[in-house]
């Protein structure tokens, strides 16, 4: 093999070493990680479902909530109030409940009120306010204002579903003041657009610690399971 074949073949195989270094590095690099699928959010324009099976049939029922009904601290989506309730009732789930939300907190870049609207459902759950506590001192009155927009905006854009409204969930045995405040407005809006009402949500896990996941502010499985009982209850009662 004459020199100038020779330098050929070695630079080819030096082009060829750096690609294959390139393929690898890229392949690694694009290597898909795992993700939590709490912070998944459905499409704007074409909703889906979040963590339900696709065998329901029955009534499409949206939820707009925080993450006391998106499910954090469950072990599996599954394992939620809602997921369950839905799949005892061939219910249709759509859930695009938001970590932190509240009527005010948390609202940048978040329309969950229209993301309900887009899914056309036959029922609407809110189990709202939690949140909306840790700003009462410096903005009742926008709180307030913004349950009303809220409620008014959700009732007039679905005229025929059915409301289901859920006293404010709470986390601790301590109750602050701003709750009880905060729950009479939501209970009220729900009166003005005639939707039912269950009462009583804040303290179905209290005084229970066991029922709490190791970051001390959301339910397990044991305090999830807790409340798709009391759930359960208060259905049975509206003939659901």
């Amino acid at each position: 093999m004459n020199r100038r074949l020779i330098a050929l073949v070695a630079g080819l195989a030096v082009v060829g070493l750096a690609v294959a270094g390139v393929i690898v590095i890229n392949s690694s690099s694009t290597e898909p990680s795992s993700t939590d699928s709490s912070s998944t959010e459905p499409s704007s324009t074409e909703p889906k479902p979040s963590g339900t099976t696709t065998t329901a049939t029955g009534p499409r029922v949206a939820f707009y909530g925080d993450s006391y009904t998106l499910g954090t601290g469950a072990s599996s989506m599954k394992k939620r109030w809602s997921t369950v309730i839905c799949a005892e009732r061939n219910w249709r789930e759509y859930n695009p409940s938001t970590n932190g939300l509240g009527f005010i907190n948390n609202r940048d870049g978040i329309d969950e009120p229209g993301q309900v609207i887009a899914s056309k459902p036959d029922i609407v759950f809110i189990t709202m306010g939690l949140n909306d506590n840790f700003s009462y001192d410096r903005a009742a009155e926008a709180i307030h204002k913004q349950i009303d927009v809220d409620f008014d905006r959700l009732k007039k854009a679905l005229p025929d579903a059915r409301f289901i409204v859920v006293e404010p969930f709470w986390y601790t045995d301590d109750r602050p003041k701003s709750l009880g405040v905060i729950s009479g407005w939501v209970k009220d809006a729900a009166a003005t657009i005639g939707a039912d009402y269950i009462p009583g949500a804040s303290h179905w896990i209290e005084h229970h610690p066991e029922w709490m996941a190791s970051d001390g502010l959301h339910p397990n499985d044991k305090g999830y399971a807790e409340m798709t009982k009391r759930m359960n209850e208060e259905l049975a009662k509206l003939g659901l």
